[in-house]
C-alpha cells in the first residue's frame, strides 16, 4: 500500500476546509426565508445574515495573510478551523437575528484564517508543474460544497430546521483539526522574524468596513459619509504600505500586470456572480412558491457544473495561457447573467436551470486558470500574500455583490418583510440586479486579457 505523502495530506486538509465555507454560504442562502419567518425581520436585515459573515472575512483576510507568513501558515489555518467550528455551534443556537449576525461575524474571522492559508499551503507543498492541478481539485471541492449546500441546506431546513445546516459542519471541522495536528508536522513561515504592521492592519480593516457598510446603507447620508471616510483611509493605507519596511500587503506586487489584472478580474467576477444564488433562492421560494428543498435541487445546477469544469480547467491552465482561459470563462458567465435578466413570474424552471448551467461552465472555466495566473506570477516567498489576495478579492467581491443587491432592495422594495404585495418589487429588483451584474462581468473580460508580465514579481 502506497504511503500518503505530506502534499497529499495538505491537499486533503485544504479540500475539507475548502468544502465547509462555501457549503455554509450556499446553504444559508436557501435557509434565509425560514430564518426570516422565525425572526420576523425585514429584507435589509435578512441580507445582513450572509453579508456580515463575508464582510468580516474580507476585513480580516489580509491581516491574517501577513500573520501566517510571519508566525506560520499551519498555525493560522488550525486556529481558523477551531474558531469556525465553535462559531458554527453558536450560530445554530442563536436566539435572535442580531445574535446570529454576531456569531456569523466570528465565523467570518475563522473563515478568513482558513481562506488565506489553504491556497498558500498547497502552493508550498506542490511543485509548480503540479500546482494548477492541485488548485483545480481544491476549487472543485469548493464547488462541491456550493453544490451540496443548496441541496442539503434545503433538505435540512425543511426537515430539521435551519440550525441543522450549522450543526452538520461541526464533525467535518473536528476531523480537519485532528488531521492537521496529527499529520502535518511541517510549518511554513516564509517571513519569520519580520514585524507585523499593526497600523496598516487597522487602516485596512477600518477602510474596508466603512466602504462596505457605507455602501450597504445608501442612499442615507450616513452611508455617503462612511464611503468618503473609507476612501480616505484606503488611500492612507496604500501610502503607508508603500513605505513601510514590513507591510501587511506588498503593494509593489501590483506592478506586475498579471498579478494586478488577474486580481481585478477575480474581484469583478465574484461581484457579478455571488448574489445569483440569493436572488434565485428568493425568486423560487417567494414568487414561484417552491419549498427550500426543491429550490436547493434547482440551484445545484450551477455549482455542479463548476465542480466538473474547474479541475479540467486547472489542468489545462498548466499547459495553456491561463489568462485567455479566464477571459473565455468570463465571457460565458456574462451570457448566463444576461439571460437571467429576462426572468418573470412566467419563466419556466428549465430556462433557469439552463442559465445556471451556462453560469457554472463560465465560472468553472474562469476560476482555476485565474487563480493559477495569480499564484504563478509571484515568487515563492509571496505565496502567503498572493493567497490572501485571491481570498480578499473573492470576499470583497462577494460582499460587494450582496451590497449591490441590498442597495437595489432598499431603493425598490424598502425596509419591509417580503409578502405577496411586494413580489412585483422583488421581481423588478432581481431583473435590475442581473442587468447590472451582466454589464459588470462584461468589463471583467478585458481585465482578464490585460497586458501580462513574463517575469515573476520580485519586490
Amino acid at each position: 500500500m502506497q504511503k500518503i505523502s505530506l502534499k497529499d495530506y495538505v491537499l486533503i486538509i485544504s479540500a475539507l476546509a475548502s468544502f465547509l465555507t462555501p457549503f455554509m454560504s450556499s446553504a444559508v442562502n436557501v435557509a434565509l426565508p425560514a430564518m426570516v419567518n422565525q425572526f420576523q425581520i425585514d429584507v435589509i436585515m435578512q441580507n445582513w445574515i450572509p453579508a456580515s459573515y463575508l464582510l468580516s472575512a474580507a476585513i480580516f483576510a489580509v491581516p491574517f495573510g501577513r500573520i501566517s507568513e510571519i508566525y506560520g501558515m499551519k498555525k493560522v489555518f488550525t486556529w481558523g478551523m477551531i474558531i469556525f467550528t465553535i462559531s458554527s455551534f453558536l450560530s445554530a443556537i442563536a436566539p435572535s437575528a442580531m445574535e446570529l449576525i454576531i456569531f456569523r461575524i466570528v465565523q467570518g474571522v475563522g473563515s478568513a484564517m482558513i481562506f488565506v492559508t489553504s491556497l498558500a499551503l498547497i502552493s508550498e507543498a506542490f511543485p509548480p508543474e503540479e500546482r494548477g492541478k492541485a488548485i483545480g481539485i481544491t476549487i472543485a471541492v469548493v464547488y462541491a460544497g456550493l453544490s451540496l449546500g443548496p441541496v442539503l441546506g434545503g433538505i435540512l431546513t425543511r426537515n430539521f430546521g435551519w440550525p441543522s445546516i450549522f450543526l452538520i459542519t461541526i464533525p467535518i471541522g473536528i476531523l480537519t483539526i485532528i488531521m492537521v495536528l496529527g499529520k502535518v508536522k511541517v510549518e511554513w513561515a516564509n517571513q519569520k522574524g519580520k514585524k507585523f504592521d499593526v497600523v496598516g492592519s487597522v487602516l485596512y480593516s477600518l477602510a474596508l468596513f466603512m466602504l462596505m457598510y457605507g455602501f450597504s446603507t445608501l442612499p442615507n447620508l450616513n452611508g455617503i459619509g462612511l464611503i468618503i471616510m473609507g476612501i480616505v483611509l484606503m488611500v492612507g493605507f496604500v501610502k503607508w504600505e508603500l513605505y513601510h519596511p514590513s507591510p501587511i500587503f506588498n503593494m509593489k506586487l501590483f506592478k506586475n500586470f498579471t498579478f494586478a489584472f488577474s486580481s481585478l478580474a477575480a474581484l469583478i467576477n465574484y461581484s457579478a456572480t455571488f448574489a445569483v444564488a440569493l436572488l434565485l433562492s428568493l425568486f423560487l421560494q417567494y414568487i414561484k412558491g417552491l419549498d427550500a428543498q426543491t429550490t436547493g435541487l434547482i440551484l445545484v445546477a450551477q455549482p455542479g457544473v463548476m465542480a466538473i469544469v474547474a479541475p479540467l480547467a486547472g489542468r489545462l491552465s498548466d499547459k495553456k495561457d491561463p489568462q485567455l482561459l479566464a477571459a473565455i470563462g468570463m465571457g460565458i458567465t456574462t451570457t448566463g447573467l444576461f439571460a437571467l435578466a429576462f426572468i418573470s413570474e412566467n419563466t419556466g424552471i428549465t430556462f433557469i436551470i439552463l442559465s445556471l448551467v451556462i453560469l457554472g461552465l463560465g465560472f468553472g472555466l474562469f476560476s482555476s486558470p485565474n487563480t493559477n495566473a495569480i499564484m504563478g506570477s509571484v515568487q515563492r516567498k509571496y505565496y502567503g500574500i498572493a493567497s490572501a489576495t485571491v481570498s480578499s478579492m473573492r470576499l470583497i467581491g462577494q460582499s460587494f455583490s450582496l451590497g449591490m443587491v441590498t442597495l437595489i432592495f432598499s431603493f425598490i422594495i424598502g425596509r419591509v418583510q417580503i409578502s405577496p404585495q411586494f413580489y412585483p418589487a422583488l421581481l423588478q429588483s432581481t431583473q435590475v440586479a442581473f442587468i447590472l451584474f451582466s454589464v459588470l462581468c462584461f468589463t471583467g473580460i478585458f481585465a482578464s486579457l490585460a497586458k501580462r508580465n513574463r517575469k515573476k514579481a520580485e519586490y
